[in-house]
């Protein structure tokens, strides 16, 4: 009788234990962005003062970037790929799109709908940094965005199949307006276009409809930010730094207004060099300035 009460005293401890909850495999996680201009909030229709290498007053009619690739950092300094949320609308695959304007104002030329996050799952554990690419993989840059899946529909942030998306999407007006100059001293001039549009260059394919198999210029920038704690930290894009060795008064002749990532624009080496690229050969002298945690 002793050994029967044994057993089931066994089988009910086993039963217990069977019952008792898992620790959970995965957990989601979301990463927060904020979009700034020289440490203010970006809105559409606002105007920022003290802009670029002549202190200039900007107004923004439009702020999206793409990022893929988004991984989080463990303690020991290992890199966990997030499973993007399939959403299908912003993300897709790895990639997920980044829309700070809504369509007002000066931005009457983009979308109503935002999206400052990017959501997905990791495996459980404890993390102490993100890591991310500023840019569209290659496998996915060079396609029909008409027929494309969401958010790689978006013709506003499409070259064409030969250098495929703008990785960053960025217009100005410049009002000629100098901040460091007293009120009523400087007439304004000529309200002069800006425009910062990221993407790969110089791609080689046979004709301007057939993807590419390789570009010279891929353009991508990876960022690592350490010390990152996701429930209370943000991660700041901000377009002031990029700028503030460029002059968004004046274009180079002969050449789109501002920067559009061509080789041979005088006007390129500043910002490349701020977001961490080399451009015609000469690699930026220290790290990039764009992305920064908050």
């Amino acid at each position: 009788m002793t050994k029967i009460w044994t057993l089931a005293a066994v089988a009910l401890t086993v039963s217990a234990c069977s019952t008792l909850p898992r620790p959970p495999t995965s957990q989601a996680v979301e990463l927060k962005f904020a979009a700034q201009i020289n440490g203010q909030a970006f809105a559409c229709g606002q105007r920022y003062e003290g802009v670029g290498t002549t202190r200039s007053t900007i107004t923004p009619s439009d702020f999206r970037m793409y990022v893929s690739d988004v991984k989080l950092v463990r303690k020991d300094g290992r890199t966990v790929p997030v499973q993007l949320t399939q959403d299908g609308v912003w993300q897709q695959q790895s990639v997920a799109l980044l829309d700070f304007e809504n369509g007002t104002g000066p931005c009457r030329n983009g979308t109503e709908a935002i999206n400052t996050s990017v959501r997905g799952q990791v495996p459980a554990g404890e993390y102490t940094g993100v890591e991310l690419t500023v840019g569209v993989p290659f496998a996915q840059n060079h396609q029909d965005p008409t027929v494309a899946p969401a958010p790689l529909n978006s013709t506003a942030m499409f070259w064409n199949w030969q250098g495929g998306y703008k990785f960053i999407k960025f217009d100005t007006a410049s009002s000629g307006i100098h901040a460091d100059k007293p009120a009523g001293t400087t007439p304004a001039g000529p309200v002069t276009r800006y425009s910062v549009h990221l993407g790969s260059t110089v791609c080689a394919s046979e004709s301007r409809t057939q993807a590419p198999s390789a570009c010279q210029n891929p353009n991508r920038v990876t960022v690592r930010l350490d010390g990152f704690d996701l429930r209370t930290n943000t991660v700041v894009a901000d377009m002031g730094a990029v700028l503030s060795q460029a002059n968004v008064d004046t274009n180079a002749q002969g050449t789109s207004p501002g920067c559009m990532s061509f080789p041979k624009d005088s006007d390129c080496p500043p910002v490349m060099h701020a977001l961490g690229l080399s451009y015609d050969g000469v690699a930026p002298k220290g790290p990039q300035r764009f992305l920064s945690k908050r």
